[in-house]
């Protein structure tokens, strides 16, 4: 039986999902001696404080023992275990080739929606990046196809989440709220098509850092 299409992310309290400007994005990957890139990049970890404690952080990219039990790392766990494969967009690979070590935190197939041609990428640990050059319906189906009986992630950037929840192709997400405010930035659900889009509850777990959030996604 085929599995779910899920997102999962770390969102601000007023409901953003990145610092702004994609461009200083690319600079803070490159380097941070830049009063914009610092600021990016203080946003950033602000926003993802929640997960950089936990053991299994600390496990999938090879820092050393230790680190967090409990619902955090539990939550962190349980994403990347029930993940068979994952989809993205162009401009989220092209960050993630400047800042992922050579074996790449996903250890699993990952289907990159671009109209650029390129032969699938292999690292070490189990990630091969596929180059898809004819829309996300056909991403989402060969990320299905390799995942077999697990789930598939939408893993962004937030412009490539929207397209796929406006396009009925997301059965579940969640989203991690972190007490921080970014006043700018990249919003998820700017343009969301709302008349199509129904959401039933499914979890609502607090912890000492964050809020986790689950919704099932229903056509209306």
């Amino acid at each position: 039986m085929a599995g779910k299409v899920f997102f999962s992310v770390s969102m601000s309290l007023d409901g953003f999902v990145a610092p702004e400007s994609h461009a200083v994005a690319v600079r803070a990957m490159r380097s941070a001696d830049d009063p914009d890139v610092e600021r990016w990049m203080a946003q950033w970890m602000e926003l993802q404080q929640w997960v950089f404690p936990t053991r299994f952080f600390r496990e999938n990219l090879k820092l050393g023992e230790g680190g967090e039990e409990g619902l955090d790392n539990d939550i962190a766990r349980e994403t990347f275990e029930r993940t068979g494969a994952s989809v993205m967009g162009k401009r989220m690979f092209d960050l993630g080739e400047l800042a992922w070590p050579e074996e790449a935190p996903f250890h699993t197939p990952v289907f990159v929606v671009t109209h650029t041609e390129r032969d699938p990428w292999e690292r070490p640990g189990g990630t091969t990046f596929h180059f898809v050059n004819d829309g996300i319906e056909h991403a989402v189906k060969r990320a299905r196809e390799a995942a077999g009986d697990r789930d598939v992630r939408i893993a962004g950037g937030g412009a490539t989440i929207l397209e796929h929840l406006n396009a009925g192709l997301v059965d579940e997400f969640s989203i991690t709220l972190s007490p921080v405010f970014f006043g700018a930035g990249t919003r998820l659900f700017e343009g969301v098509d709302a008349s199509r889009i129904a959401l039933e509850p499914v979890r609502s777990e607090p912890s000492p850092r964050v809020t986790h959030l689950t919704y099932a996604v229903h056509p209306r």
